[in-house]
């Protein structure tokens, strides 16, 4: 296989550098030398697209744990962000969510679960409004009830994540009044919080949500409860040990 995939590379440099080098004829052959090749031995591309998403996860890892420590203050200790759980905890979570996503709102009752399994873990919430104006809205009214009434935070979170489909100013503001709080204007801060965790999210690689710091690892998506908490359980090992 190695030495199909040498001859491979030998002969797509030679067709780069033809114009150069070979005459029209000798062009034609080495394309047709190409084609046979990938003909009769297709796993060839496999391969090379094997050795290409290894490179590119290998990059994408890097990336992740690269911004990891660099933005690890507004991750695990931002005063602006939401938190749950242990105050002084031995692992702290954090998730990208957005009120109109609906997988993390399948995702989203996991959070307080966890916590209450695990009383030295605790979770931080930010906020990536990808999916509507509503998003951005609902977000933000969230973030300024932290910064306001931060034991009417969970709650709040609660209806907004029941809310089955996406969120218009109607719903949303039926949730406060289910809610019990009171929002008119959501602050200034909000705004920069939900702001840094874009920019922060993209350093990190995040393409969609809900995605989960866990540890030193990222889980992307929505999976079932019991493969989440062994993820948490394998992290609180880790640091314990």
């Amino acid at each position: 296989m190695k030495k199909y995939l040498l001859a491979l590379m030998c002969l797509f440099s030679a067709v780069t550098h033809a114009q150069a080098t070979f005459t029209p004829q000798q062009e034609a052959r080495i394309s047709d030398l190409v084609r046979e090749t990938l003909l009769n031995n297709p796993q060839i591309l496999a391969e090379v697209a094997d050795k290409l998403n290894a490179q590119a996860s290998a990059q994408g890892e890097a990336q992740f744990q690269s911004a990891l420590q660099e933005y690890k203050d507004f991750l695990f200790n931002d005063a602006n962000s939401p938190r749950i759980g242990a105050k002084d905890p031995d692992l702290t979570l954090v998730v990208f969510t957005d009120y109109n996503c609906p997988y993390c709102k399948k995702f989203d009752p996991y959070l307080e679960k966890i916590v209450k399994q695990y009383p030295n873990v605790a979770v931080v919430f930010k906020f990536l409004p990808y999916r509507s104006e509503s998003s951005v809205t609902s977000a933000r009214d969230a973030l300024t009830v932290w910064r306001r009434h931060p034991e009417q935070f969970l709650t709040f979170n609660d209806v907004l994540m029941s809310k089955v489909g996406y969120h218009d100013d109607a719903s949303i503001e039926a949730a406060k009044k289910k809610a019990g709080v009171i929002v008119d204007k959501p602050d200034e801060q909000s705004l920069d919080t939900v702001k840094k965790s874009l920019a922060v999210a993209e350093k990190l690689g995040i393409q969609g949500t809900p995605a989960t710091i866990i540890g030193d690892q990222m889980l992307s998506g929505w999976v079932p409860y019991e493969q989440f908490d062994a993820m948490v359980k394998d992290a609180l090992q880790k640091h314990q040990s």
